[in-house]
């Protein structure tokens, strides 16, 4: 049986795909009648990308980016990086320190216990924050938030649902992140981000790969051949020579996290149209009348 390698997923045009982003972006503010894109930049590969793409696409006058690091999880190199990608692109930027308004979260929250019991809560009402500042600057300026996400962080609901899975376009949901490392090289950007390891920072040292206990390049593999190529699931570890273990937890990620990416779940409207079937037909008989 042939082998799926990493070669298979990362060889692709990446001059053709900016051209097509960067017509979805385009088309997209001219139908939404936004004024420009408004982009959170952490210092890592994703929002780099994001960054760049949409500079490329727009222009830097129709971009603004956001640096919202916290103290308490935020290393200074990532603000540092992220302070030198909006000035090599050129784009106006505020940087807005959230450790006080998690601070402030807290002591208003009676469930609140510690830092270290409340670690995932806390992650997450930290990406639900920039999230909110993101909107009040779209809001403000009449922008559009630009996500940041891979397909990857997407297809395994590695994601803050309405944190930064809340978006109003997000462009590198088509990308792989091993597809993204690659395009990123395209699109200009420093080498230390590429090779950067992915990193949330929604608490204290860390890391995606570490969180998840898979590598990427394994998560990329394993998609790939069941959702793009519809391998078989038990044809997956064969062909990717990824051990079964692994390619049943990939799997079940992605399973379990289809809600993240369904968004608000609503009830059937048989059921009103059940309910209201009398009222409906009494007042189209008085139209009638």
């Amino acid at each position: 049986m042939p082998q799926l390698t990493l070669k298979h997923v990362v060889d692709i045009d990446y001059i053709t795909v900016e051209h097509s982003i960067s017509r979805f972006l385009v088309n997209y503010l001219e139908v939404s009648r936004g004024s420009g894109y408004v982009v959170g930049v952490s210092g890592g590969i994703d929002s780099a990308t994001a960054l760049a793409l949409a500079v490329r696409s727009v222009g830097p006058e129709k971009v603004f980016a956001l640096i919202l690091p916290d103290i308490d999880t935020t290393p200074r190199d990532d603000v540092e990086d992220a302070i030198e990608l909006v000035e090599r692109f050129g784009v106006e930027y505020h940087i807005i320190e959230i450790s006080r308004a998690i601070q402030i979260f807290k002591e208003l929250i009676p469930l609140y216990s510690n830092d270290i019991a409340d670690r995932l809560p806390l992650g997450n009402l930290r990406a639900r924050l920039r999230m909110c500042i993101l909107y009040y600057y779209a809001n403000k300026l009449n922008h559009l938030v630009l996500g940041t996400g891979d397909r990857s962080e997407y297809l395994i609901g590695y994601f803050t649902k309405y944190g930064d899975g809340a978006a109003d376009i997000a462009p590198l949901t088509i990308l792989y992140k091993s597809q993204v490392r690659h395009f990123a090289q395209h699109l200009g950007i420093p080498n230390k981000i590429i090779k950067k390891p992915s990193a949330p920072r929604l608490w204290p040292n860390h890391l995606a790969e570490e969180e998840l206990g898979i590598k990427y390049e394994d998560i990329d593999l394993v998609l790939t051949a069941y959702i793009d190529l519809g391998i078989p699931e038990n044809k997956i570890s064969e062909i990717t020579n990824i051990c079964r273990e692994e390619v049943d937890k990939i799997l079940k990620l992605y399973r379990s996290s289809h809600h993240k990416r369904q968004g608000a779940i609503m009830p059937d409207t048989k059921i009103l149209d059940i309910i209201q079937k009398k009222i409906h037909e009494n007042f189209y008989n008085q139209v009638q009348e």
